[in-house]
């Protein structure tokens, strides 16, 4: 399916809140919290990472990067911010650590497309989670969608924004869908083990790193054998929303997966680009239908990385 976007511009990132993690323990403690290595992170890289339940259940998910050796920013969906905040002090005991909402210190704007990049110059990240500083602010770069390149920039509130053309939000809701790099939202806490959301074949997890919260069942989970569900893309003719299920139309009795994240498509009436969690063997013969078995159409799409499912030895 074609695209209804130029991805090329700037646009403020209001779905997405900040969390700082300040002291001298801050990366320690994330390490210990996380899917991945916080331990060995500098400041010239980001990380994709996970936040489990002790079942391995991803109750959020984070795009995370150090701004120095005592602090650490981690940005998320803002509807599971507050409980995620909440539940993550309760375990920094004695740490130096302090955690923080940052939502309202920080601009979050999400740049895009051949005019981001220009205004970036020199610090515009060569490479995918790579992360540099512009004038106070942080800069991110996220996989590419489309042959555009994609950043985030978050700087403290009153600093200048780029001067770049107006970014539609749904846009860039387009990409991070199309990036196959899937968010956990308030609608789906607590649903998927990373595996189901492809997290260790987009460096999500870290299998070499100590021990966290869950991290029993996401290694078993790995190394048992075979995986049976994972996440993919897909779009339909009705607008989707995340933690909808989806019906196989040999099986109206259960589900056979969940959206993950979803946009309406502007251009396509009605339409939507959405990422799903499915079982694997639901992807064979009959039709997946949004909602129930007769419910709309849902047509599967390219991912824009191989997606295996053969779990590790």
């Amino acid at each position: 399916m074609t695209s209804h976007f130029t991805l090329d511009g700037a646009v403020p990132l209001a779905h997405l809140g900040a969390i700082r993690a300040a002291g001298a323990d801050a990366a320690s403690f994330l390490h210990g919290q996380l899917t991945n290595d916080f331990a060995l992170l500098d400041t010239t890289r980001a990380r994709l990472a996970g936040y489990c339940s002790a079942k391995g259940r991803l109750l959020a998910s984070f795009t995370a990067w150090k701004t120095s050796a005592d602090e650490v920013l981690l940005l998320c969906s803002a509807d599971v911010l507050p409980a995620t905040l909440k539940r993550l002090s309760m375990f920094v005991l004695r740490s130096k650590c302090k955690l923080t909402d940052a939502t309202a210190d920080l601009q979050r704007l999400g740049l895009a497309g051949p005019s981001a990049t220009a205004w970036l110059g020199a610090a515009a990240p060569a490479a995918i989670w790579g992360r540099t500083e512009r004038d106070g602010a942080s800069v991110v770069r996220l996989p590419d969608v489309a042959s555009a390149a994609r950043y985030l920039w978050v700087a403290p509130a009153g600093t200048a924004a780029p001067a770049l053309p107006a970014l539609d939000l749904a846009a860039w809701r387009w990409g991070e869908v199309q990036s196959g790099v899937a968010a956990i939202e308030a609608p789906t806490v607590d649903q998927f083990v990373p595996q189901m959301l492809n997290y260790e074949l987009i460096g999500g997890v870290d299998f070499k790193k100590g021990c966290y919260p869950g991290q029993e069942i996401v290694a078993r989970s790995q190394y048992r054998g075979t995986i049976k569900r994972r996440t993919y893309l897909f779009f339909g003719a009705a607008p989707a929303a995340a933690g909808q299920e989806i019906f196989h139309s040999a099986d109206p009795g259960q589900p056979a997966g969940m959206v993950v994240n979803a946009v309406t498509l502007p251009g396509a009436p009605g339409g939507s680009s959405l990422l799903a969690e499915m079982k694997l063997a639901a992807l064979n013969d009959g039709t997946l239908h949004l909602g129930a078995a007769d419910g709309p159409l849902l047509t599967q799409a390219p991912m824009p990385y191989e997606v295996t499912t053969e779990a590790a030895d």
